[in-house]
């Protein structure tokens, strides 16, 4: 029929009808939908490559038949170009739809996101926490805004700003996540795509025996949880995140052994650490303020932090420069093999799984070298107090030789 305001008005629904479609013979393609509800709307419709399609333009109520003539008219036009406007209202939709979800995904949702989604289930809890932990101190004006709206312009200025080892890290880290977010679609571009980072050389420091007799001294004579916290790493060779994190739960009844559990290990395997007597004795005389063995008692339960500004004032006490407390642990493990302690010892004592425990052998060698491991760190506490008191070591500790069970 031709359509007026007047005929649309009385258009009504067959009984037991669930809608009736009405075209306009003035306009082609223009109808008008009833529902058995009452309800009245415009659409266009037209046939695309024999396919029958329908484009909504709006409730009679909302739009006068004027205007949806001429909506009609228009999109009728599109159809004479070869074009589909009903795909293209649906792609500008889905458009609109991504858009508005990724202005919603913020920097900080995102880094919560791949923490939850991805990194607590594959990634060692150590590694996630950090790998969250760097992203948010590296932006944190970011965080509020639009995770696509971190350009590379700002990740390069930002990471201009860090050590090269700290931006390497970071950079890693940001393009893992971004990675992860493009791979679910929520995402189209990654900024920490070949960044200009510059390369890590591989440290190799030692510390010899003279500087580590002078950081003994200075540690020791530091009353500070900082100076016992030094000296229990050079002593045991540990990593620095888990002395500083050590628990009085973790130390044994008999203070013989810490045990670190595989939350807190970089491969996310639990790790027994026999102590030997300096060990014993340094724990003996710290204060139990925290649940932590190096916390504060203004924060129980909280690691040591304050790394940096302990360690200033530890080199300007005992005179060593240019080194790192990493290098701690390298120097212990050259060390021992001075002592003739075995790699596979040493491997145990460091907790590695590279190296001499890697491949097939990590698989079935399951010795656990505990009689050894304690052996080695009793001959590693004698070599390291004589070198701190400036006598020979004691009699009844001798090195092990290389070969040896």
């Amino acid at each position: 029929m031709r359509l007026t305001e007047r005929t649309i008005e009385t258009l009504t629904i067959e009984p037991g009808k669930r809608d009736r479609l009405v075209f306009d013979d003035t306009q082609r393609g223009l109808g008008v939908r009833v529902t058995a509800s009452g309800g009245k709307t415009f659409l266009a419709q037209y046939t695309m490559n024999g396919r029958r399609c329908r484009v909504p333009l709006g409730a009679v109520s909302a739009i006068s038949l004027g205007d949806a003539r001429k909506a009609a008219a228009a999109i009728m036009g599109k159809v004479a170009k070869g074009e589909n406007p009903a795909e293209i209202r649906k792609a500008e939709a889905e458009s609109a739809r991504t858009r508005q979800a990724r202005e919603m995904l913020t920097l900080d949702r995102l880094v919560d996101d791949w923490h939850r989604l991805h990194l607590s289930v594959n990634r060692r809890p150590r590694y996630a926490e950090e790998a969250r932990r760097a992203l948010r101190n590296a932006f944190p004006t970011a965080l509020r805004r639009p995770a696509e709206a971190l350009t590379r312009a700002s990740v390069v200025l930002t990471l201009d700003d860090m050590p090269p080892a700290m931006a390497a890290r970071t950079a890693a880290y940001g393009r893992a996540c971004f990675s992860w977010a493009m791979k679910r679609g929520t995402l189209a571009a990654n900024p920490f795509t070949n960044l200009p980072v510059p390369s890590v050389e591989a440290r190799d420091r030692v510390l010899t025996d003279d500087e580590l007799a002078a950081i003994w001294k200075a540690a020791e004579a530091d009353q500070s949880r900082f100076g016992a916290l030094v000296r229990v790493l050079i002593l045991t060779g540990q990593r620095r995140e888990e002395c500083g994190g050590m628990a009085w739960t973790e130390i044994s009844d008999d203070g013989a052994t810490w045990t670190l559990p595989p939350t807190r290990t970089k491969n996310g395997r639990a790790h027994i650490v026999p102590l030997s007597e300096p060990v014993r004795a340094i724990l003996t005389t710290t204060a139990r303020v925290s649940t932590k063995v190096f916390g504060a008692s203004a924060s129980p339960g909280t690691p040591f932090n304050g790394w940096s500004k302990a360690k200033r004032r530890l080199d300007a006490a005992s005179g060593v420069s240019d080194w790192r407390v990493h290098d701690i642990r390298r120097t212990v493990a050259t060390g021992m093999q001075r002592l003739g302690v075995r790699l596979e010892v040493t491997e145990a004592i460091l907790n590695h799984t590279g190296g001499s425990r890697a491949g097939i052998v990590g698989v079935y060698q399951r010795h656990n070298w505990a009689e050894e491991k304690r052996a080695a760190l009793d001959a590693w506490a004698a070599h390291v107090m004589s070198l701190a008191t400036g006598a020979a070591a004691a009699d009844n500790v001798l090195p092990i030789r290389k070969g040896t069970r």
